[in-house]
C-alpha cells in the first residue's frame, strides 16, 4: 500500500480522530454496531426475555404479528430447491428485497450481518500486526459460489447454503448457546481473514454478499467522493474499504474514464468507514439520480493480489 511508511504504524483515521474527535470520526462504526446488536437484540427478546416483538429468525420471522419477512435469497434457494414457500414468505422476501434495493443491497453486509464485527476485527488485526500474505482469489468467486449453491439445491432437492451458513450458525448459537462448532467457524473465518486474505470471507467467498450486491445494482444510497479534489492521497479509505477497489473510479479517475465522484459499485457496502476515517472530508452519502447507470461506472473485478 503507498501512502505511508511501512516502517512504521498505520492507523487509518488517526487524522481524522485529531481533527474531529473520536466518535465522529468512528460514527458510521458505531451506529453499525449498534445495527447489528439491535437486529440480534429483537429476536433474542422474546425466547431470553419472553418478549415477542420478533418472532421466528433471521432467515424467516413475524414482527408484532403481522409484518412477514424473509430472506430473499433463501427464498430462491427454497425454489430452487423445488420447495415452494407459502404467500407470506414471498410478501416478506419482497418487503426485504425492496428496502435493500432502496439502502444498498450489500447495506446488509455492513449494518446487520453478525459476522461482519468478526471480518472487521480480523482486518484491523491484520493492520496492526503488519500481515503482507497475498491472495489470488478472484472477487468473482464467490459469484461462483451463488450459482453453485442454486445449481446443487436443483440437483438434490435441498437448500445447499443454510446448513453451513455461518449467520444461521452464530444466530442458533446465541439463541441456543454457542457450541464448540459454532466458535470454530467463527474462529476460522477470523483466522483466515487475518492471515491469508483481507476481507478474504466477504470479499471472496460469502454467496450471501454476492445475492445482496444485485440490488446494490440501483440502489440509490451511494456514498460519493463530493470533495475529492481535497484528497491528500493518505489511503486511509483504502485501509478500512472492506471492498477497497471500489474507491477509485470515483476518487482517482483516470482521463476519459472520469465518470463523476459516485462510488456505484454494487459491490460497496455503504459502511460508512471511508468517511468516518477522512480527515479531509472527501466522502459522503448522497442520493444517486435515476441515469446514473452502474454499467457506465464500474470497475470490472480483476484478480486481487491483497495485501495489508
Amino acid at each position: 500500500m503507498a501512502g505511508h511508511d511501512k516502517t512504521k504504524p498505520f492507523h487509518p483515521g488517526a487524522s481524522a480522530v485529531e481533527q474531529f474527535g473520536w466518535l465522529r470520526a468512528h460514527r458510521f462504526l458505531l451506529l453499525r454496531r449498534l445495527c447489528q446488536a439491535g437486529v440480534i437484540g429483537l429476536f433474542l427478546l422474546g425466547p431470553l426475555a419472553g418478549i415477542w416483538i420478533v418472532k421466528g429468525n433471521i432467515a424467516s420471522s413475524l414482527t408484532l404479528e403481522f409484518l412477514p419477512l424473509t430472506d430473499p435469497y433463501i427464498l430462491l434457494q427454497s425454489i430452487f430447491a423445488r420447495h415452494w414457500p407459502e404467500a407470506t414468505g414471498f410478501i416478506g422476501a419482497a418487503i426485504v428485497l425492496v428496502f435493500y434495493l432502496l439502502v444498498g443491497g450489500r447495506a446488509y453486509c455492513s449494518w446487520v450481518c453478525p459476522i461482519n464485527p468478526v471480518t472487521d476485527a480480523a482486518a484491523w488485526l491484520r493492520r496492526r500486526l503488519r500481515v503482507t500474505s497475498k491472495t489470488s482469489l478472484h472477487r468473482n468467486f464467490r459469484y461462483w459460489i451463488l450459482g453453485l449453491t442454486l445449481v446443487l439445491g436443483t440437483a438434490t432437492g435441498m437448500m445447499m447454503w443454510e446448513p453451513v451458513n455461518p449467520v444461521t450458525t452464530v444466530f442458533r448459537g446465541l439463541v441456543f448457546g454457542m457450541a464448540t462448532a459454532t466458535w470454530l467457524v467463527l474462529l476460522a473465518i477470523f483466522l483466515f481473514d487475518t492471515f491469508l486474505a483481507r476481507r478474504g470471507w466477504c470479499g471472496h467467498l460469502c454467496p450471501v454478499g454476492a445475492f445482496y450486491s444485485l440490488p446494490g445494482l440501483v440502489s440509490p444510497v451511494r456514498v460519493s467522493a463530493v470533495q475529492r479534489d481535497r484528497c491528500d492521497n493518505c489511503m486511509d479509505c483504502y485501509a478500512v474499504c472492506p471492498e477497497p477497489q471500489v474507491i477509485s473510479p470515483a476518487l482517482k479517475p483516470k482521463g476519459s474514464n472520469d465518470k463523476g465522484p459516485m462510488i456505484v459499485s454494487p459491490n460497496c457496502t455503504n459502511c460508512g468507514r471511508c468517511i468516518d476515517v477522512c480527515s479531509k472530508d472527501v466522502f459522503a452519502f448522497r442520493i444517486r439520480h435515476p441515469g446514473h447507470s452502474p454499467s457506465h461506472h464500474q470497475q470490472p473485478a480483476t484478480t486481487t493480489e491483497v495485501s495489508s
